[in-house]
C-alpha cells in the first residue's frame, strides 16, 4: 500500500495541473489580457456622474468635459522636454517630478501625467500629441456647479490615491473619487460604472484593432440622478445669513427628517475645487486652521447646547415625577447649591411654575428639576443612567445614523465617567448642576439639537435625519423611514410646547416674531472658553437658537449655533426667524432683521482667537478665501433689482 501511495499522489497532482493548465491556455481567454500586457493596451471609458438637484427639482450639479494627459512612463522616446514643457506651460522641474511620480507607480501602465485640462489647454496640445510618444489623453467628466453654495452639501470630487486603489479594486491610478458630502456618501450611485476597452498593438507598438473582436470590451454605464431633501434657496439664503460669522444652521422637515438646509460657516464657492488650481485652492483651504471652511460645524462641532438644553431637563423631570406643570419653585435672581456656590438667573424672579420658567429660561427651576429627578434614587450613579438613557432616546450622545460621512456624537456624560472623576467623593446632583442647563459635561451638534427640536414638533418621535429624497431607479434606505419614539410619554410634551410659544410671545424671545407665523423656540447662551498660549481664556458666549414651526402642523424645525455671538436672541434668533419665513413664506416681512443679519460681521470677535501679531495680517482680509467679495456683490445686486421692480410696480399702480 506503501509502495503505491507516492506515486498516486504526484499522478493525482500531475493531473490537476495539466487540468487547471488546459483550461487557462485554451477555455479561459480573458486571463490572457494579464500575460500578453505588453501587447495589449486598456482604455477606460468614463461614464457622466450623476446629476443633483434638490427637493423642488433645481439643477445643482451637473458636468463639464475634462481632458487628463496619461502617461506610460516606459513608452516616451525622444522627447522634446522644452517644447512639451511650453506647450502645457510648465517648468522643466515639473516634468521630472511627474515623470518621477509616474515611473514609481509603474513604468508600464497609464498614470495621470497633467489632470483636468480645459478646452483650449486640449485642443492646443491634441494638435501636436502626435509629437510626444508615450503620452494621450484621456477624457473624462468633472463637476459643472450651476450654484455658488452648499460645498459642504456636495462634497467634491478629488484623484485616487493608492490607499484608495489597494482597497477597491475598481479604481486605478487617475481615477477620480467623491470625498465628503453627498459625493462621498452616495459615490457608487454617482460615479456609474466606467467601461473597458481591450487595443491590440503590433510589435511596433502601433494600434491594429480590438483585441478578440471586442470580446471583453464593457460599455460605460452613466452615473444615476439623484434629488437632494435640500431645498436650495433656503441653503443659499442661510448661507447668505452667516457671512462674516462662524457657526451652523440645520433645517429639517420634522414629519420625514428630510434635511432642509446644512449650511456651515464660513465656506465656499464649490468650483474652486475644480480644474487645474483644484489642488492649490484645496491646500489654502485646508491650511486655514483660523476659519476651517472645510470643517462642517453644522455635523462636527460639539457645543454646550445652552439653555434649550431646559426643555430636555423638563421632560425627563415630568417623566421622572419629580415635578409637575403646576409645580411652583422661587427664584431669587439666582440658584444657591454645593459649598455655597452661585448660579445666577436672569428671569424676573419669584414663584415658578414650568410654562413661566420656559419663557423665562429659569436657571433656579431647571436646577431644582434636574436635582429631584438625580437624587431620586438613593444610587445617584444609577439616577445619572436613568437620566442618560432618556436623553440618549432623543438621539444623543450617539451617532445618528444620517447619510453624510462625517459627524460626532456629542455627549452625554454617565455614571461611568462621574465615579472615575468623584472617585472618594460622595457626590450627587448639585455637584453636577450644570448639566441641567446645558452647561456642565453636555455637548451637542447643530443637527443634534435641530432634530431634537422636531423630536418636540413631533411630540416625542422622529426619523433619522437623511439628505437624500431620491435616487432615480433605486429605493431610499428603509431606516430613514423608521419612527424612533422617545422614552418620554406624549402628554409631558404639551405643556413644554405651550411654555416654548410664549417665549416668542413674552419671554427671552419677544420681538423676534415674524407676523402670521406661530413659532415655538428657545432661547440659548452657552459659556465658551479656548486655551490662547497655553491659558484657558473665557470668550465672548455663543449665541443659540432652536424652533419649530408653525406651532400645529409643523412643517420645519432649526437650530442655529452661531459662535461668539453673545446671548441667543441677539444673531442666532433673529437669523432662525428670517429662515422660517423664508421656507413657510418664501418673502421676507422683517428687513430690519434682514439688513442687520447680512450687513452683521462678528470678525472682530474670532480676532481673539489670533496672537497679536496675526489679528492685522489675516482677519483684515475676509475669512481666507472662504467668502468672496463676488458673493458679496451678488447679495447687493439682487437687493436693488428687488428694490427697482417694487418702485416700477408703485409707478403703475
Amino acid at each position: 500500500m506503501r509502495k503505491t501511495l507516492l506515486p498516486f499522489l504526484v499522478i493525482i497532482t500531475a493531473s490537476l495541473l495539466l487540468i487547471r493548465l488546459f483550461y487557462l491556455q485554451v477555455i479561459d481567454d480573458s486571463l490572457r489580457l494579464k500575460s500578453e500586457n505588453n501587447a495589449i493596451k486598456i482604455n477606460y471609458v468614463y461614464p457622466e456622474r450623476g446629476y443633483i438637484y434638490d427637493r423642488n427639482g433645481k439643477l445643482l450639479v451637473a458636468n463639464q468635459p475634462s481632458y487628463d494627459i496619461m502617461v506610460i512612463p516606459r513608452e516616451t522616446k525622444d522627447l522634446d522636454v522644452k517644447q512639451f514643457c511650453t506647450l502645457l506651460n510648465i517648468t522643466e522641474a515639473d516634468f521630472n517630478k511627474k515623470m518621477e511620480k509616474a515611473r514609481i507607480y509603474s513604468p508600464m501602465l497609464p498614470s495621470v501625467f497633467l489632470p483636468q485640462l480645459n478646452k483650449i489647454e486640449y485642443a492646443a496640445f491634441q494638435e501636436k500629441l502626435r509629437r510626444f510618444s508615450g503620452f494621450y489623453i484621456q477624457k473624462r467628466s468633472l463637476r459643472d456647479y450651476q450654484v455658488n453654495y452648499g460645498a459642504n452639501v456636495f462634497g467634491f470630487i478629488t484623484q485616487v490615491n493608492e490607499k484608495i486603489i489597494a482597497k477597491n479594486k475598481y479604481y486605478v491610478g487617475g481615477d477620480l473619487i467623491g470625498k465628503q458630502g453627498v459625493e462621498e456618501s452616495y459615490e457608487k450611485i454617482l460615479r456609474g460604472q466606467k467601461g473597458v476597452r481591450y487595443v491590440q498593438k503590433d510589435k511596433f507598438n502601433r494600434e491594429i484593432g480590438s483585441y478578440k473582436d471586442g470580446k471583453f470590451d464593457t460599455i460605460a454605464k452613466q452615473g444615476e440622478d439623484v434629488t437632494l431633501t435640500i431645498d436650495a434657496e433656503l441653503q443659499k439664503y442661510g448661507e447668505e445669513l452667516m457671512i462674516n460669522k462662524r457657526g451652523g444652521i440645520v433645517a429639517i422637515e420634522p414629519k420625514t427628517g428630510e434635511i432642509l438646509a446644512l449650511v456651515t460657516a464660513p465656506s465656499y464657492d464649490p468650483a474652486i475645487l475644480v480644474g487645474r488650481k483644484r489642488s492649490t485652492n484645496y491646500t489654502k483651504l485646508y491650511r486655514d486652521s483660523i476659519a476651517k471652511p472645510l470643517y462642517d460645524r453644522s455635523l462636527l462641532a460639539e457645543y454646550p447646547p445652552g439653555s434649550p438644553f431646559k426643555i430636555l431637563t423638563g421632560l425627563v423631570a415630568l417623566q421622572e415625577g419629580v415635578i409637575s406643570d403646576s409645580t411652583r419653585v422661587s427664584c431669587r435672581h439666582g440658584f444657591s447649591y454645593a459649598r455655597g456656590r452661585f448660579m445666577k438667573c436672569h428671569c424676573h424672579g419669584g414663584s415658578l411654575q414650568l410654562h413661566r420658567a420656559i419663557y423665562e429660561s429659569c436657571n433656579s427651576f431647571f436646577s431644582t428639576a434636574y436635582i429631584r429627578t438625580i437624587n431620586k434614587y438613593r444610587d445617584h450613579g444609577y439616577a445619572v443612567d436613568v437620566w442618560a438613557k432618556h436623553l440618549k432616546s432623543f438621539g444623543l450622545g450617539e451617532f445618528m445614523g444620517y447619510d453624510l460621512p462625517t459627524g460626532r456624537k456629542g455627549k452625554i456624560p454617565n455614571s461611568k465617567l462621574y465615579n472615575k472623576v468623584y472617585k472618594g467623593w460622595k457626590w450627587d446632583g448639585k455637584t453636577i448642576v450644570s448639566n441641567a442647563i446645558g452647561q456642565g459635561e453636555v455637548l451637542m451638534t447643530p443637527i443634534q439639537l435641530a432634530n431634537f427640536m422636531a423630536i418636540i414638533a413631533n411630540r416625542g418621535y422622529y426619523y433619522t435625519p437623511h439628505i437624500i429624497k431620491k435616487i432615480e431607479g433605486e429605493i431610499i434606505d428603509k431606516s430613514y423611514r423608521t419612527k424612533h419614539t422617545t422614552t418620554i410619554d406624549k402628554k409631558y410634551f404639551y405643556p413644554i410646547i405651550s411654555g416654548m410659544f410664549d417665549v416668542y410671545n413674552k419671554g427671552t424671545a419677544h420681538g423676534l416674531g415674524a407676523v402670521g407665523i406661530e413659532i415655538c423656540g428657545k432661547t440659548g447662551t452657552a459659556e465658551n472658553f479656548a486655551k490662547i498660549n497655553g491659558k484657558r481664556v473665557k470668550l465672548q458666549d455663543h449665541s443659540i437658537f432652536v424652533a419649530f414651526a408653525p406651532k400645529d402642523n409643523p412643517k420645519i424645525a432649526i437650530a442655529v449655533e452661531v459662535e461668539n455671538g453673545y446671548w441667543g436672541a441677539r444673531w442666532a434668533g433673529p437669523i432662525t426667524t428670517l429662515m422660517i419665513e423664508k421656507y413657510l413664506n418664501k418673502k421676507i416681512s422683517r428687513i430690519d432683521f434682514e439688513k442687520r443679519m447680512l450687513e452683521g460681521s462678528l470678525k472682530s470677535q474670532y480676532d481673539k482667537l489670533l496672537p497679536q501679531k496675526q489679528q492685522d495680517s489675516i482677519f483684515r482680509k475676509k475669512d481666507s478665501i472662504s467668502v468672496s467679495k463676488k458673493r458679496l456683490d451678488s447679495i447687493a445686486k439682487e437687493k436693488t433689482l428687488k428694490k427697482a421692480k417694487l418702485e416700477d410696480s408703485a409707478k403703475e399702480n
